[in-house]
């Protein structure tokens, strides 16, 4: 089945469990509990933190793109990587990107330090850096590719590689490229987080996060620690999430044929001195030649949203500095490439030259 084909019918031979009335839209199963028969006898469901029909095709629906053996669905992506962090005790080190998304740096620092988890930043585009920081406690490597938001690129095989036979989970963040244009357990990696919230429902109208394992022990452990803590998607923004998943391909073609165009044009403009795309996916940073313009332009803009998050069909910017990495030490953020004048641009579906108009304005 095609990628185009799988983001509306993978899950569809599932569907049936669940559905009596032949409906086309998955229905919403809008109940904490469920009734059961008799002494013994169970439709298969009992309480929706364990399992809902709605949330089970979503988590089957990811599953199937990601080529994983099973998904869970998470109330949000934060509580998708905090759930991951779970797996790990007291003493483990965790190998991370140091480019990552501000939320799981915090999450890293504050809550997986107290529970005495060592986690090793380190620039996983680097082979023979990854390489250097593997050591007898190293218990997983976790990456995002590309980085949020300096957009490095981690060869996600070369990595795997390099793990080789040691006991050591690759966790890769798939937010930014989505099945659609990546599957990291197709390269090797054992687990794939995903924020829902962005492309997956691709509408900015719901939270959510998904964890995709690569086998089945490890995806029984990740819905265990699911259900223990709670954090799970409800049925109606699973029905989102479905409902978003369906024109995937056509809003991730769309918005990075978007991207492209505009990243050249970025490129010659003089106040724009340099301009971050991995030449896939809709995400662009950039910087500028000031602080002034920066912020010039995040006044300026009209058709393109000043605001945090990313993937929608929307054109969004977002200023790194005091928006995703406002909790990021400054020397730390700065050391980075996070300073004042970077600027990231979550590229939408409108017309291309409507967007570059916008920007080009915004820089006079």
């Amino acid at each position: 089945m095609k990628p185009e084909t799988a983001c509306i019918h993978a899950a569809a031979l599932n569907r049936n469990k669940s559905n009596t009335t032949g409906a086309v839209a998955v229905p919403i199963f809008q109940t904490s509990t469920f009734a059961h028969l008799g002494f013994g006898q169970s439709t298969g469901y009992d309480y929706s933190r364990t399992q809902n029909p709605t949330v089970e095709h979503s988590e089957e629906l990811v599953a199937a793109l990601e080529g994983g053996r099973r998904a869970s669905a998470f109330a949000t992506g934060m509580a998708a990587v905090a759930t991951v962090m779970e797996l790990f005790k007291p003493g483990d080190e965790i190998i991370a990107t140091d480019d990552l998304y501000g939320g799981s740096i915090r999450l890293f620092n504050n809550i997986s330090a107290k529970n005495n988890i060592i986690i090793n930043y380190i620039d996983t585009s680097d082979l023979s850096a990854v390489e250097s920081a593997i050591t007898p406690a190293t218990k997983a490597i976790f990456i995002e590719t590309p980085t949020n938001p300096m957009m490095k690129v981690t060869d996600i095989s070369a990595v795997s590689r390099l793990i080789g036979e040691r006991d050591i989970l690759l966790i890769v963040d798939n937010t930014f490229l989505t099945p659609y244009l990546f599957n990291p357990l197709a390269h090797g990696a054992d687990i794939v987080v995903h924020s829902g919230t962005k492309y997956l429902s691709g509408h900015n109208d719901t939270l959510a996060g998904f964890v995709v394992a690569k086998t089945s022990e490890l995806a029984e452990k990740i819905h265990v620690l699911k259900k223990t803590t709670g954090a799970v998607l409800s049925p109606f923004d699973a029905f989102l999430i479905i409902r978003g998943i369906k024109t995937l391909a056509i809003r991730m073609e769309k918005s990075q044929s978007n991207a492209r165009k505009i990243a050249e044009w970025l490129k010659s403009q003089p106040k724009i001195t340099a301009v971050y795309y991995p030449e896939q996916g809709a995400m662009i940073s950039f910087k500028t030649d000031s602080v002034k313009t920066a912020q010039n332009i995040l006044n300026k803009v009209e058709l393109i949203l000043y605001a945090e998050s990313l993937g929608g069909v929307e054109t969004l910017i977002t200023y790194p500095a005091t928006q995703t990495h406002a909790d990021v030490p400054e020397a730390e953020r700065l050391a980075r490439g996070i300073d004042e004048k970077l600027l990231r641009l979550s590229v939408g579906i409108e017309a291309v030259e409507d967007i570059i108009n916008d920007l080009e304005n915004s820089l006079k």
